[in-house]
């Protein structure tokens, strides 16, 4: 029987420990699946071209691609542009505590228009739900389970010569979610807003996506942009 040679004991060393943070190393797929465990399922779906929207209020916004135009020989060179996003601390009404989030400047000028970041996650419409995107939904959610809204939703609905709604909460993948589930999703929401954490992903935990052979962005001088 032939003999192996002896292996170097850096190809035999078995890594014990790792330096990644348990929700860094979780697809986008799998995080949203975790953290929405207990939420209701999203009707737009979380987003597939700028997965960083998952984790913020962008308003739908994304990055956008076209051409920065030479003035003199009309030379086309590719650029994108980002989103302008900010770190925010708002004040929530039905929660009575500031929120730290990603968010646009523009959802930021509609959250002022609007009254408040309470009433902008609790618009009706379809246009404000598919605006809201997956961060924004269980923001919503989190907000619709405290006692304030509970009774402005009664209120309207007495109003409205309605029956009282029987609370039947679903899961992430359409199950009835258990009381426990829940309270369970509650009390982590709130340790992470007692922590001051941002409800949102790092710019280092997503791929940047950036078009082949384009340049990266800076201040335009005196060039004409053409889409």
């Amino acid at each position: 029987m032939p003999l192996h040679p002896p292996s170097h004991p850096s190809l035999t060393h078995v890594r014990t420990f790792t330096c990644t943070a348990q929700n860094l190393a979780k697809s986008t797929k799998q995080r949203l699946k975790y953290e929405h465990t207990a939420v209701p399922p999203y009707p737009y779906g979380p987003s597939q071209i700028y997965k960083q929207s998952n984790f913020g209020l962008y308003g739908t916004q994304k990055i956008r691609f076209g051409n920065m135009v030479s003035e003199k020989n009309e030379i086309k060179t590719r650029r994108y542009w980002r989103p302008n996003v900010q770190f925010k601390r708002l004040w929530s009404e039905a929660l009575q505590n500031y929120i730290k989030l990603r968010i646009t400047t523009r959802v930021l000028r509609t959250v002022d228009k609007v009254g408040g970041l309470d009433e902008y996650l609790l618009g009706e419409k379809a246009a404000r739900i598919k605006e809201l995107g997956m961060g924004g939904w269980k923001l919503r959610w989190r907000i619709m389970q405290t006692n304030a809204v509970k009774e402005r939703f009664r209120l309207q609905r007495e109003a409205y010569g309605l029956p009282p709604k029987v609370d039947a909460p679903t899961r992430w993948n359409g199950q009835k979610a258990t009381k426990l589930q829940v309270a369970e999703e509650i009390r982590e929401f709130d340790a992470d807003i007692a922590k001051g954490q941002e409800l949102e992903i790092g710019e280092d935990m997503e791929e940047q996506v950036v078009e082949p052979g384009s340049m990266q962005e800076e201040p335009m001088r005196s060039e004409k942009v053409v889409l």
